[in-house]
């Protein structure tokens, strides 16, 4: 799973079975100044991770719809309408992305190691998230067809995003910590780019390919990172404090971007180059509400995005800078219930 969401939900997907002709739009809050013609393209389930094709024209996203137990890769056209599984339908898969030309696509899956959906967490140890092992980043056309594996290492390995030249950047536990590699398209010469204790991930490329934004948090000695590290030989993390950073392709020039507390994860960035969205909590004393916000890539001109009282969040815009997609739980018709929308961007 790329990041955490809110409240009882642990959002790693979706996708709405049957879809009707005509898409729901909604009144955008007087405070949403950026967002215009807001349409919901899931309806019912967990959906989220939404990406869209180089091309805009799809989104990949992942789904707990048709009450399956655990979460299926899809993909669909941005209007919500041709809608196809892509992954095998068994184990659990998350953190699905287009490979450039988009033809291809890359997610990851636990079906390799099992076909049943893996154990929930248990939480007697307070809020935490499961890292599963059995987690492997695998390869398919577009269609879901020539599936091929990209990584076969022990641990955790998920949250790929690529660039348009086809390296790969990823989260992986294969080294006993939560760390952000490269690897090229075919899943050779992998590279550890990121070597701090602390859970970095959730890796994403500028539309250049030259710099990856991520979320993290460097941890201390000390009880902390006592903890982190406990937690993390069971397959388990607990997302809590957490801040942007940003760095080259190669892992040099490091910086933190993001000075705000609570959670900011899951950033991505505006074709400009100059800006990135992300979804953060920092805005509720009780870190229950996540938004989505807007920052300059110098760290400068914050800027919330949504307004709608509950979780916002995976915001990405679209090749041409045109839309924003997000996944988000307004308009939900049942607890935990969380959608895939697209609105038009207004600058």
């Amino acid at each position: 799973m790329r990041e955490l969401t809110p409240k009882l939900v642990i959002v790693t997907a979706i996708c709405a079975a049957a879809f009707v002709e005509a898409r729901p739009r909604f009144q955008t809050a007087p405070a949403e100044r950026h967002l215009a013609n807001i349409r919901q393209l899931t309806h019912g389930g967990e959906n989220a991770e939404a990406y869209f094709s180089p091309d805009g024209t799809h989104l990949i996203f992942q789904s707990t719809r048709d009450g399956r137990p655990c979460d299926r890769i899809f993909t669909m056209k941005t209007d919500g309408t041709d809608l196809h599984p892509i992954s095998t339908g068994t184990g659990r898969t998350t953190c699905g992305y287009f490979y450039p030309g988009g033809r291809e696509v890359l997610y990851a899956s636990t079906h390799g190691a099992s076909a049943e959906c893996p154990p929930k967490p248990d939480f007697s140890r307070g809020y935490v998230w499961p890292i599963y092992d059995s987690y492997d980043i695998f390869r398919a056309n577009a269609d879901g067809s020539g599936l091929r594996p990209l990584t076969r290492t022990p641990g955790y390995d998920a949250e790929a995003t690529i660039a348009p030249d086809g390296l790969i950047v990823f989260t992986s536990v294969r080294d006993g910590d939560m760390e952000i590699y490269s690897m090229k398209a075919d899943g050779s010469d992998a590279k550890r780019l990121t070597n701090r204790a602390g859970p970095d991930g959730g890796p994403f490329f500028s539309w250049d390919g030259q710099t990856v934004a991520f979320r993290g948090r460097p941890l201390a000695p000390g009880p902390e990172m006592d903890d982190y590290r406990a937690l993390l030989q069971q397959g388990l993390w607990r997302p809590t404090s957490l801040e942007l950073y940003l760095m080259k392709r190669d892992g040099s020039d490091l910086r933190q971007l993001t000075k705000l507390g609570g959670a900011n994860f899951a950033p991505s960035w505006h074709p400009d180059g100059r800006r990135l969205v992300f979804a953060s909590n920092v805005a509720d004393p009780k870190g229950r509400d996540f938004d989505v916000y807007l920052i300059n890539a110098d760290g400068s001109g914050l800027e919330r995005i949504t307004y709608s009282n509950t979780f916002d969040g995976f915001p990405m815009f679209s090749p041409d800078g045109k839309r924003l997609v997000f996944a988000s739980n307004r308009n939900a018709q049942a607890e935990g219930e969380t959608n895939v929308f697209i609105a038009d961007w207004k600058d």
